[in-house]
């Protein structure tokens, strides 16, 4: 049984579009229960419509919700101890669940997270780490947004955490990992990306296979398992292959109801439209995984659909069945184990 702790009032819609979710993700996998925080008369109404979703879950009333405007260190004031996100991360914490969803205020629920969990020892800065659709699949890009600037010893190891997070959620035993760059040629781009191509090069891990520098055309080609990115730039390029999905989705739209033939020519062609529109639902890929964490903590977008909070459960889901953390740990160790000097005779 995997157990998952949600934030019901998280998000545009709250526990309207959060609980229709939990029951599509439940549907798929029977092997979940919920420990659900809420405000006891927004959601028990709504819980009430699901009975099977009610029957695997435990609800907790809580005295506020963190608003979706509210700055992180207001949130983190005000919300400690008491607010529907402190407590389903706190659930983690005290190993009441395996992995805490949340689709509430980002910076708020970063902070909650730091603070509440602690990084990893040798993190100095989690990341965001997002699944990426790409012509050959998914790969995932991170950080997307938790951090501004990295140095090299950062992005390296954003490099280890995206590739064990690759091997958990892909089945991946060697996942190709590449820096995000102007160039590909290695004496372009900043000297923190630069060093840390020389870093992931030296290093020889056995989990992971450096790839090179990648440009940001290879995100939707699939180039590589792993991007890795600091959070300003990795966080830009996401919100641009979002508009650009719903442009391009407009374009379609009026193209498509133009002219009679146009509309004639979508009857016959439907299938194949609503495959494309499968492809480019973001709701598909939704269930941002805050990674350096001593616990799983999901992202999902504010103004995801049921179907969007759906798929970030269960990106929850296979991390904790696939033992996420436990990658990240041994991953980290085995590297940073390496980076010691070896003691010698008069050191010993």
């Amino acid at each position: 049984m995997i157990r998952i702790s949600i934030d019901l009032m998280g998000g545009d819609f709250g526990p309207q579009v959060v609980i229709p979710g939990a029951a599509k993700a439940l549907e798929r996998h029977p092997d979940i229960s919920f420990v659900m925080y809420g405000l006891k008369e927004q959601c028990e109404p709504v819980l009430d419509r699901f009975p099977k979703l009610k029957e695997k879950s435990v609800f907790h009333d809580c005295e506020l919700a963190v608003r979706m405007d509210e700055k992180p260190s207001q949130a983190l004031r005000r919300g400690r101890y008491v607010s529907t996100m402190w407590r389903t991360i706190e659930a983690v914490k005290t190993k009441e669940a395996d992995v805490a969803i949340s689709a509430g205020n980002t910076g708020a629920l970063m902070a909650m997270a730091k603070f509440c969990l602690r990084t990893m020892a040798n993190i100095e800065r989690p990341a965001i780490a997002a699944i990426w659709p790409t012509l050959k699949g998914e790969s995932i890009v991170l950080d997307v947004g938790a951090t501004i600037g990295a140095d090299s010893q950062q992005l390296m190891d954003f490099a280890l955490m995206g590739g064990a997070m690759a091997r958990a959620l892909f089945e991946i035993e060697r996942p190709t990992i590449g820096l995000l760059n102007v160039g590909v040629e290695e004496i372009k781009g900043q000297e923190e990306v630069k060093e840390a191509g020389r870093l992931l090069r030296e290093a020889n891990i056995d989990s992971l296979e450096y790839y090179g520098f990648v440009e940001g055309n290879d995100l939707g080609k699939g180039t590589v398992d792993v991007v890795v990115t600091e959070g300003f730039s990795g966080n830009i390029a996401l919100k641009a292959a979002e508009g650009t999905a719903r442009q391009i989705g407009e374009y379609l739209r009026a193209a498509m109801s133009r002219t009679l033939l146009a509309k004639i020519g979508y009857f016959f062609a439907k299938g194949a439209f609503d495959m494309l529109r499968e492809k480019m639902d973001p709701s598909r890929v939704n269930g941002g995984v805050f990674l350096g964490l001593n616990g799983v903590v999901i992202k999902s977008h504010g103004g995801a659909n049921a179907e969007g909070i759906a798929a970030a459960i269960e990106v929850g889901y296979d991390m904790a069945k696939n033992g996420l953390n436990q990658k990240i740990e041994n991953d980290l160790q085995k590297y940073h184990a390496k980076r010691q000097p070896p003691i010698g005779p008069e050191a010993a």
